[in-house]
């Protein structure tokens, strides 16, 4: 059972894993420095640990203390009770759901264990905002694919708003980085799947023709601002454009992937592997 504690200082070391969570870079580099990442808010923090995730500690305001008391009582890390005016104080931010939790951050896969049991796969290259992210990894869980691939300058999946805005989606997909990103159409063809690039080049075919009806299928969605890399759009088996009204150009990336992964999903009754 998690021990409960009261307090109230919030110079308290045992609390320095919360502190300054609206800096972006800051977290980034502590988080990765300790070996943690944080889960904010009831679903969230259930759903990770109810993954397997290991807690470090967690913090929250009295009211929140029942409703996870079920899934802490299965724990030995510690929990902090501060009001909530001391929290928001602390960490920077209202957190309006009351609860965080520091956990430790996993090893990841590699992109071949990833690929090895996996028939749809979203890759994100270079997104870098993690709102975006998170999203992206909704849609893929939402509409059946079963991992994401990201390039070594894509945001963290395990950054708290990232996390967050994917309902705990994050803690149930596979994800890996593909380190050698120049190579990974080759890596993806290898393992034989069929890539589509998202992009507005004139070659691309519209989403809606293209066949979807293949083993194994990859959608690439590119960064926020550039799209996707000219070595990525040239390799990859097909580039396919989502058809639009006129006056619209294109779609935000979260948006894209949604409709990409609607289309290209797998048949209710295609096997899993």
């Amino acid at each position: 059972m998690a021990e409960m504690t009261s307090v109230d200082d919030l110079a308290d070391p045992r609390l320095r894993d919360y502190v300054d969570l609206r800096d972006v870079q800051l977290r980034q580099a502590v988080e990765g420095e300790r070996g943690i990442f944080l889960a904010e808010g009831e679903k969230v923090v259930r759903r990770a640990l109810q993954a397997g995730h290991r807690p470090r500690s967690f913090l929250m305001a009295p009211r929140w203390v029942e409703s996870l008391a079920d899934v802490m009582a299965e724990q030995d890390a510690p929990c902090f009770v501060m009001d909530e005016a001391s929290i928001e104080q602390l960490t920077g931010f209202h957190v309006h759901r009351g609860a965080l939790a520091a956990l430790e951050r996993p090893d990841l896969l590699s992109a071949v264990e990833v690929l090895h049991r996996a028939r749809r796969v979203a890759v994100l290259e270079d997104l870098s905002d993690h709102t975006n992210v998170g999203a992206v990894f909704r849609s893929v869980a939402a509409f059946g694919f079963d991992a994401v691939l990201l390039s070594p300058r894509c945001a963290d999946p395990l950054y708290r708003r990232a996390i967050k805005v994917s309902m705990g989606t994050v803690f149930a997909l596979p994800y890996a980085r593909i380190d050698h990103w120049y190579g990974g159409p080759a890596l993806l063809r290898d393992a034989g799947f069929t890539t589509y690039a998202m992009t507005l080049a004139d070659d691309a075919v519209p989403l809606d023709a293209v066949d979807r009806d293949v083993d194994r299928l990859a959608v690439v969605l590119g960064s926020e601002g550039h799209g996707i890399s000219e070595h990525w759009q040239r390799e990859c088996d097909v580039r396919v454009t989502i058809p639009m009204a006129e006056r619209v150009d294109s779609l935000n990336v979260a948006a894209s992937a949604a409709v990409a992964c609607w289309q290209l999903r797998g048949r209710r009754d295609d096997p899993r592997p």
